[in-house]
């Protein structure tokens, strides 16, 4: 089984809007038309059985409108093969009870993103949603590093996973983009003890540009493979994740360069789906 964990999509009647405002930010191509019929066509191409959403909570008021939207994308799940995480925001003043009422509706974990909330990684907001997920037994996965359409703003740095990971109890923590996106140094130096997972989104290969002169030809590459396998050698097979940060790569190239590498077939079956698998409890 194929599974992406690290995927987008939007309401059908802002998907086109927020699809050119996110493609003007981040001066890059998507790769779907932000809709969650776009992922499954992407999907049948690609060979891909699941693939999950991640929704992103952009203010506090947003939290149990997206939470009730993704249960009802995940009653779909079985035919579409689309499922989607929960949402939490550091300033929801009910997150406690918000958090259960994730776990019954049935969705496995939540996503959070300390850019787009404007808030660090070990702040204490943070800190107590985390062990609030430990408790319950949701998924957290997280953006790390920089963000390609926030330029200097870094909320997530592996100095902060850190720090936040010494004063939570056990959580099942992904970190987006290989750990730390623009920081993989520091993600190898500090983390790989940490137990955390990494997804492998929007990591290996080159960003694909606007054609609006916005990058330099030296900005495009990502990490190389030598780099890629290396990390994946000390966090671990069975802690890497196939994400694509769909609509931002294509899934199909996605697959194709992962297959290249000079993986053993057990390490890239756990990688493509094994360990997402056995994380989510899918069956």
């Amino acid at each position: 089984m194929i599974i992406d964990i690290h995927t987008h999509t939007f309401p059908d009647k802002i998907a086109a809007a927020t699809l050119d405002k996110l493609k003007h930010l981040s001066h890059t191509i998507p790769f779907t038309d932000g809709t969650a019929v776009g992922l499954a066509a992407s999907m049948a191409r690609a060979g891909v059985d699941r693939s999950v959403v991640m929704p992103v909570a952009t203010s506090p008021r947003q939290v149990p409108h997206v939470n009730d939207a993704s249960a009802r994308m995940n009653e779909l799940g079985a035919q579409t093969g689309v499922l989607s995480f929960g949402c939490m925001h550091p300033d929801f003043d009910g997150w406690k009870e918000e958090l259960a009422r994730v776990r019954d509706l049935g969705l496995k974990g939540i996503k959070l993103h300390p850019q787009y909330q404007d808030t660090d990684f070990d702040d204490p907001r943070y800190l107590r949603i985390l062990d609030r997920c430990g408790e319950l037994g949701l998924v957290v996965l997280t953006h790390a590093g920089l963000d390609i359409g926030m330029p200097g703003k870094d909320n997530c740095a592996p100095e902060m996973v850190a720090r936040a990971l010494e004063q939570v109890g056990p959580v099942k923590l992904v970190l987006a983009h290989m750990g730390g996106w623009r920081q993989w140094d520091r993600v190898e130096a500090l983390l790989p003890g940490t137990g955390v997972y990494l997804d492998t989104s929007f990591s290996l290969g080159e960003i694909t540009p606007l054609d609006d002169g916005h990058y330099r030809p030296e900005d495009l590459p990502l990490l190389d493979e030598a780099a890629f396998l290396r990390m994946v050698r000390r966090f671990g097979p069975d802690r890497i994740l196939f994400g694509t940060d769909s609509p931002w790569d294509d899934q199909e190239t996605a697959l194709a360069r992962l297959r290249a590498l000079p993986l053993e077939p057990a390490e890239l079956e756990a990688i493509l789906g094994g360990n997402a698998k056995r994380l989510l409890g899918i069956a």
